[in-house]
């Protein structure tokens, strides 16, 4: 599409330290592979081992579909602007200006909600990362050293963030994600050794759907665990060559091929080997009284740790160079930006320290996120691209179909995670009994905050009784 009247968007695209296809991959496994996967084996109890396989698999290609569609119709803004790039918010504006004249109207709104909402999700990802944390290393230091209360944990995790968060450039993070990457799954590994231990029969499990009714907390889990749409998009934009990104053989489609096998050899072995006794993190169920599982919890909050820059980063570009540094030319742009930096991660420790338990807020920012940003904008983006009379939607209008399934499917998500998550804040916030998700006993207990796995992670982290971390500074988590 970039070839199209002589104009090409690549070849004018400019990058000051442009990463490399190796850096995109790897920075592209570090930001789905997170805390969500320990939510996999609980996703394969509501499905079932077959279908769960099916759905994942469906899920993935819908929402990566998504992103693909969505990169496509930025590289079609910037060849009819003349521009070398352009922004998720600029391709908004300019696409519903060429749309129906509903859309011309809410055009400049459109590229705000988008920032908004990118943004709102970033950060929030990056409060449940010092909370996640904090959770983990303190389970471990209690064990050996004594009960001390979560916000020490959170403060002293969120100043050694600092110093990471002001590399500015991808390209220099990459070493991190690499680091991360191997931690992550060198984790993951150390786990499969209590999952494959003791196996049951595979007869006494649901071999092909699991409870019909509570399939809706499959899509739960499955769609927050595959996506991050504000790092897939940065990493994109700075890449050398980004035309290798899609494709059939692209980058992006290596990465979550890669991503999809570990999520469905991890979420069946965790589901097979606890059953209904698994807990809505895989991690509840391992034993936290030997060096194993000890190694294996530090090198995952090792690797969310070395996330935080990631995950940050998309905060950042966008104050700085949609708003704050817009035209290029700021006075002394490099340190405001640290300044900006070193602010966001003490304004995220504070979130953390004053309010752990965000579950309800952050599965409402997440249902907003997944709908709006990975569906419906990008399906509406491509509705009004194609509107103007000298394109098409393609043979028996395809593309307009296909968008309009999108936005329906969005919208289901949308209103249900909405839904949900206003039920949490009614019970969390509002005096009732809190939302936790895991029983007294370690077991599942299904409730809405599934429907967010890094909430399900966090409210959960204390939620086993033989948890040394079970103490009265906890509970108010």
């Amino acid at each position: 599409m970039a070839d199209k009247g002589g104009y090409n968007p690549y070849e004018n695209r400019n990058v000051v330290k442009p990463i490399s296809d190796f850096g995109a991959f790897i920075s592209l496994l570090k930001s789905v592979v997170g805390t969500g996967v320990l939510s996999l084996p609980l996703a394969f109890y509501f499905a079932g081992i077959i279908n769960g396989i099916v759905l994942l698999i469906l899920a993935s290609i819908m929402l990566i579909h998504g992103i693909q569609m969505l990169i496509i119709c930025m590289v079609e803004c910037s060849r009819r602007m003349q521009i070398g790039y352009a922004t998720f918010p600029q391709a908004m504006e300019y696409s519903f200006g060429q749309g129906p004249k509903c859309f011309r109207y809410c055009s400049k709104a459109g590229g705000y909600f988008c920032d908004g909402f990118l943004a709102a999700s970033q950060f929030g990802v990056c409060v449940v990362y010092i909370v996640f944390v904090s959770v983990n290393f303190k389970q471990l230091i209690d064990f050996y050293w004594g009960v001390a209360d979560i916000r020490i944990y959170v403060t002293v995790i969120g100043l050694l963030s600092i110093a990471p968060f002001l590399i500015r450039s991808l390209k220099y993070l990459i070493p991190f994600n690499i680091v991360a990457t191997i931690l992550i799954y060198s984790g993951f590994l150390m786990m499969m050794y209590y999952l494959f231990v003791g196996l049951p029969p595979i007869s006494e499990r649901n071999i092909v759907f699991g409870p019909i009714e509570k399939l809706p907390l499959f899509f739960g889990i499955a769609l927050f665990s595959i996506t991050s749409v504000g790092v897939m998009l940065a990493v994109e934009s700075q890449m050398a060559k980004p035309q290798h990104y899609l494709g059939w053989f692209g980058v992006l489609d290596w990465a979550i091929v890669i991503v999809l096998i570990s999520y469905i050899f991890f979420g069946i072995m965790g589901y097979w080997r606890y059953g209904d006794q698994i807990a809505d993190s895989v991690s509840l169920n391992i034993p936290t009284n030997e060096v194993l599982a000890q190694v294996s919890k530090a090198f995952i909050a090792m690797a969310i740790f070395l996330s935080y820059p990631l995950a940050g980063y998309v905060v950042i570009d966008i104050i700085m160079n949609h708003y704050w540094n817009k035209s290029g030319e700021l006075k002394h742009a490099v340190l405001k930006e640290s300044i900006l930096r070193v602010a966001m991660v003490l304004l995220t420790t504070i979130t953390g320290i004053l309010a752990p338990n965000l579950g309800p807020l952050l599965s409402l920012v997440g249902a907003l996120t997944i709908s709006l940003l990975n569906l419906v904008f990008p399906a509406l983006i491509e509705i009004c691209l194609y509107y103007p009379p000298e394109y098409n939607y393609g043979k028996l209008k395809w593309k307009l179909v296909k968008d309009i399934f999108y936005v329906v499917i969005g919208l289901i998500i949308l209103v249900q995670g909405t839904v949900f998550s206003i039920m949490n804040m009614i019970r969390e916030w509002g005096g009732g009994q809190g939302a936790t998700t895991g029983g007294t006993d370690g077991t599942t207990t299904v409730d809405t905050t599934t429907i967010e796995n890094f909430t399900t992670l966090l409210t959960t982290a204390i939620a086993a009784t033989d948890e040394p971390t079970q103490e009265p500074a906890l509970r108010f988590l």
